[in-house]
Protein backbone atom coordinates (compact mmCIF):
# COMPACT_ATOMS: atom_id res chain seq x y z
CA UNK A 1 0.00 0.00 0.00
CA UNK A 2 1.24 3.54 -1.02
CA UNK A 3 0.79 5.81 1.93
CA UNK A 4 0.42 9.67 0.61
CA UNK A 5 0.43 13.00 2.20
CA UNK A 6 -0.67 16.34 0.79
CA UNK A 7 1.85 19.25 1.76
CA UNK A 8 0.52 22.43 0.59
CA UNK A 9 1.23 26.27 1.36
CA UNK A 10 -1.46 28.90 0.33
CA UNK A 11 -1.50 32.37 0.85
CA UNK A 12 -5.32 33.24 -0.52
CA UNK A 13 -7.00 30.11 0.21
CA UNK A 14 -7.28 28.58 -3.69
CA UNK A 15 -4.40 26.27 -2.88
CA UNK A 16 -5.53 24.91 0.37
CA UNK A 17 -8.87 24.26 -1.29
CA UNK A 18 -7.42 22.34 -4.33
CA UNK A 19 -5.02 20.50 -0.97
CA UNK A 20 -8.02 19.46 0.55
CA UNK A 21 -9.92 18.06 -2.52
CA UNK A 22 -6.87 15.87 -3.45
CA UNK A 23 -6.56 14.47 0.53
CA UNK A 24 -10.60 13.42 0.59
CA UNK A 25 -10.25 11.73 -2.59
CA UNK A 26 -7.21 10.37 -1.89
CA UNK A 27 -7.76 9.71 2.13
CA UNK A 28 -4.37 11.53 2.25
CA UNK A 29 -3.20 13.28 5.45
CA UNK A 30 -2.87 17.15 4.51
CA UNK A 31 -0.41 19.20 5.70
CA UNK A 32 0.03 22.61 5.45
CA UNK A 33 3.30 24.51 5.14
CA UNK A 34 3.19 27.79 7.51
CA UNK A 35 5.81 30.72 6.64
CA UNK A 36 7.63 32.32 9.61
CA UNK A 37 5.99 35.09 8.44
CA UNK A 38 2.57 35.06 7.43
CA UNK A 39 2.66 37.13 4.08
CA UNK A 40 0.02 40.28 4.12
CA UNK A 41 -2.07 41.97 0.95
CA UNK A 42 1.08 44.39 0.87
CA UNK A 43 3.35 41.32 0.81
CA UNK A 44 1.29 40.02 -2.34
CA UNK A 45 0.82 43.03 -4.17
CA UNK A 46 2.39 41.98 -7.92
CA UNK A 47 2.16 45.48 -9.19
CA UNK A 48 4.78 46.70 -6.62
CA UNK A 49 8.07 45.66 -7.71
CA UNK A 50 9.39 46.04 -4.10
CA UNK A 51 6.62 43.84 -2.17
CA UNK A 52 7.57 40.85 -0.42
CA UNK A 53 6.63 38.17 -2.82
CA UNK A 54 8.41 39.98 -6.08
CA UNK A 55 12.19 40.38 -4.23
CA UNK A 56 11.69 36.99 -2.80
CA UNK A 57 10.98 35.23 -6.28
CA UNK A 58 13.08 37.32 -8.18
CA UNK A 59 16.39 36.34 -5.74
CA UNK A 60 16.65 32.50 -6.71
CA UNK A 61 18.72 31.88 -2.88
CA UNK A 62 15.80 33.24 -1.21
CA UNK A 63 14.80 30.51 1.23
CA UNK A 64 11.77 31.96 3.67
CA UNK A 65 11.68 30.13 7.14
CA UNK A 66 8.83 27.31 7.79
CA UNK A 67 7.80 27.46 11.16
CA UNK A 68 6.08 24.04 11.31
CA UNK A 69 8.43 20.82 11.26
CA UNK A 70 6.81 18.32 9.00
CA UNK A 71 6.87 14.81 10.88
CA UNK A 72 7.77 11.48 9.53
CA UNK A 73 8.77 12.22 6.24
CA UNK A 74 9.47 8.52 5.76
CA UNK A 75 6.42 7.01 6.61
CA UNK A 76 4.87 8.22 3.42
CA UNK A 77 6.00 7.45 -0.08
CA UNK A 78 3.93 9.71 -2.19
CA UNK A 79 3.49 13.58 -1.74
CA UNK A 80 1.40 15.88 -2.92
CA UNK A 81 2.82 19.48 -2.95
CA UNK A 82 1.20 22.03 -3.89
CA UNK A 83 1.70 25.85 -4.00
CA UNK A 84 0.50 29.11 -6.06
CA UNK A 85 2.58 29.70 -9.16
CA UNK A 86 4.37 33.20 -8.65
CA UNK A 87 6.23 34.54 -11.73
CA UNK A 88 6.31 31.48 -13.37
CA UNK A 89 7.39 29.09 -10.98
CA UNK A 90 7.15 27.46 -7.28
CA UNK A 91 7.42 29.96 -4.32
CA UNK A 92 10.68 29.99 -2.65
CA UNK A 93 9.13 28.64 0.50
CA UNK A 94 8.67 25.38 -1.53
CA UNK A 95 12.38 25.74 -2.09
CA UNK A 96 13.06 25.80 1.60
CA UNK A 97 10.89 22.88 2.38
CA UNK A 98 12.81 20.93 -0.54
CA UNK A 99 15.96 21.90 0.82
CA UNK A 100 15.27 21.02 4.38
CA UNK A 101 13.87 17.89 3.97
CA UNK A 102 15.38 14.59 2.09
CA UNK A 103 12.57 13.26 -0.24
CA UNK A 104 14.77 10.87 -1.86
CA UNK A 105 13.45 7.87 -2.83
CA UNK A 106 10.02 9.18 -2.57
CA UNK A 107 7.11 10.15 -4.78
CA UNK A 108 6.56 13.81 -5.55
CA UNK A 109 3.15 14.98 -7.48
CA UNK A 110 3.57 18.57 -8.02
CA UNK A 111 0.17 20.52 -8.02
CA UNK A 112 -1.07 24.31 -8.62
CA UNK A 113 -3.25 27.39 -8.51
CA UNK A 114 -2.64 29.84 -10.80
CA UNK A 115 -4.76 32.07 -13.40
CA UNK A 116 -3.08 30.76 -16.31
CA UNK A 117 0.60 30.34 -16.11
CA UNK A 118 1.67 26.64 -16.37
CA UNK A 119 3.62 24.61 -14.13
CA UNK A 120 6.23 22.94 -16.08
CA UNK A 121 8.90 25.02 -14.68
CA UNK A 122 7.67 24.77 -11.10
CA UNK A 123 8.05 20.70 -11.98
CA UNK A 124 11.85 20.69 -13.73
CA UNK A 125 12.96 23.59 -10.75
CA UNK A 126 11.87 20.69 -7.97
CA UNK A 127 13.26 17.71 -9.91
CA UNK A 128 16.31 19.85 -9.98
CA UNK A 129 16.14 19.89 -5.88
CA UNK A 130 15.19 16.82 -5.41
CA UNK A 131 17.01 14.62 -7.89
CA UNK A 132 16.78 11.29 -6.24
CA UNK A 133 12.87 11.69 -5.81
CA UNK A 134 10.24 10.33 -8.52
CA UNK A 135 8.66 14.04 -9.26
CA UNK A 136 5.88 13.37 -11.63
CA UNK A 137 4.48 15.59 -14.20
CA UNK A 138 2.84 18.78 -12.51
CA UNK A 139 -0.21 20.25 -12.92
CA UNK A 140 -2.01 23.67 -12.50
CA UNK A 141 -5.64 24.37 -11.18
CA UNK A 142 -7.61 27.39 -12.05
CA UNK A 143 -9.28 29.37 -8.77
CA UNK A 144 -12.51 27.51 -10.37
CA UNK A 145 -11.71 23.85 -10.31
CA UNK A 146 -14.05 21.81 -8.40
CA UNK A 147 -14.16 18.27 -6.66
CA UNK A 148 -14.75 16.35 -9.75
CA UNK A 149 -11.61 18.32 -11.35
CA UNK A 150 -9.47 16.75 -9.03
CA UNK A 151 -10.55 13.41 -9.09
CA UNK A 152 -10.70 13.27 -12.73
CA UNK A 153 -6.70 14.60 -12.46
CA UNK A 154 -6.01 11.91 -9.68
CA UNK A 155 -7.88 8.88 -11.63
CA UNK A 156 -5.07 9.62 -14.60
CA UNK A 157 -1.72 9.28 -12.16
CA UNK A 158 -0.70 5.67 -12.28
CA UNK A 159 -0.69 5.54 -7.95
Amino acid sequence: MRIMRVLYFSCTGNTERIASYISEVTSSELVEIVPEVAYTEDDLNYSNDRCRANVEQQDSTSRPGIVNTIENIDDYSIYFLGFPIWWGIELRIIDTLLDTYDFSGKTIVPFATSGGTGITSATNNIRELESGANVLDGRRFSSSASLNDVQSWIDTINL
